[in-house]
């Protein structure tokens, strides 16, 4: 049976999942509620494949897509949305709840791939993690018990997303934006600028390249905007170097 077009252009990314039988789990609610793209991350337990907890669900497993990093897992999307309990963290981006966040997915949807990522069990998603996402959600849990087993939390957000089942069309001039992978050499020649500039302090690269994600992602950059900014950073690129190989 074909899948629905909307319900095809969800992936969801299981990052360092430590129990094979919570990423079973995970395939049993997508394949519950519909959605056929698992993507797992660097698994803890490499025999995940064979989890008794897929019941119904061991083919959708079995074709399931594994990758060494989150930028390759995510290069495909337009979207990127991680999921967070909070509680202690300091956030960087938009956290919304998954109610209304449910409907901007399903929206977006509609043009484009999502990714709806979710940590491993014990340390949820790192930093470097969350800096591919362009916001979060989270599931309203009571604050004396936030945390949530991989699988129903799997489970609770794929039933808000089809939960009212209209996902909506893109309109016919609306541009469509650029996917993960077409925004990465952006973020790259953005930070080789600000290495060469001085701007960039070594001993900070990781924390400001993070930064530099966050902030990029947040632009929902056209294919055609990504073009341009390329075209900027790169005579910006050649003018920085014109210039030191002068002064020297």
């Amino acid at each position: 049976m074909p899948v629905p077009l909307e319900l095809d252009r969800l992936r969801v990314v299981l990052v360092s999942s430590r129990n094979p039988l919570n990423i079973g789990a995970a395939a049993r609610a997508m394949s519950n509620f519909g959605f056929p793209h698992l993507r797992v991350v660097n698994p803890f337990e490499k025999a995940f494949r064979q989890a008794v907890s897929a019941v119904g669900a061991a083919e959708l497993l079995a074709r399931a897509e594994e990758y060494e990093s989150v930028a390759d897992a995510v290069a495909d999307c337009t979207l990127v949305v991680g999921t967070t309990a909070v509680r202690h963290r300091e956030l960087q981006h938009p956290l919304r709840r998954l109610e209304y966040g449910g409907r901007l997915i399903r929206k977006h949807m509609g043009s484009g791939a999502v990714a709806l990522l979710f940590g491993s069990e014990r340390f949820g998603l790192s930093k470097q993690d969350l800096s591919y996402c362009h916001w979060l959600i989270r599931i309203p849990t009571r604050e004396q018990h936030i945390s949530m087993n991989l699988g129903q939390a799997v489970a609770i957000c794929l039933y808000e997303l089809i939960r009212d089942g209209r996902a909506a069309a893109r309109s016919s001039g609306e541009q469509l934006l650029a996917r993960g992978g077409e925004i990465e050499p952006i973020i790259a020649l953005l930070a080789d600028v600000l290495r060469t500039s001085s701007y960039m302090l070594p001993q900070r690269a990781a924390e400001t390249e993070q930064r530099i994600r966050r902030m990029v992602r947040r632009l929902k950059l056209s294919a055609r905007d990504v073009e341009a900014w390329l075209g900027i950073l790169r005579h910006i690129q050649w003018e920085i170097r014109s210039r030191k190989k002068k002064a020297d």
